[in-house]
């Protein structure tokens, strides 16, 4: 079997994997405690079930560039409000460093391969301009 036929369900599963991953990181923490903070909790909420949704899409089928978008978009958001919870604030709430831990840390990885996975399956994907081999 072909090695570009395999990765392309491969980088679907770790795209949908990684998203996932953020996803019940930012419920888990709307459980511990989130919640009870103005705006932010369900914010928090939000990004967990948007996050699931689209993973459970991504798993269906091919999906269409639209959706591979909101995927971008719902990873970059995350790491957008990372950063700016921890230097201007979001809403009046602020952050330090890598606190909550383990979660901060994991919450980094985890958007940070969704798009990397995100960049290589675009990379990759149909419509590549493929290398012309010589038919012998």
């Amino acid at each position: 079997m072909n090695a570009r036929r395999l990765l392309a369900p491969a980088l679907r599963a770790a795209t949908a994997a990684t998203l996932a991953a953020g996803g019940y990181i930012h419920a888990q923490l709307y459980v511990d405690g989130y919640r009870f903070i103005h705006l932010i909790g369900p914010l928090f909420l939000l990004q967990g079930g948007v996050s699931f949704a689209l993973a459970a899409l991504l798993l269906v089928g091919t999906p269409p560039l639209l959706l591979r978008t909101a995927v971008a978009g719902v990873a970059l958001g995350a790491l957008g409000g990372f950063i700016a919870s921890r230097t201007v604030g979001v809403f009046g709430f602020t952050e330090n460093g890598l606190q909550p831990e383990p979660q901060a840390v994991l919450s980094l990885l985890a958007e940070t391969g969704t798009l990397l996975f995100l960049a290589i399956w675009q990379a990759t994907g149909p419509g590549q301009p493929s290398v012309a081999r010589p038919r012998g």
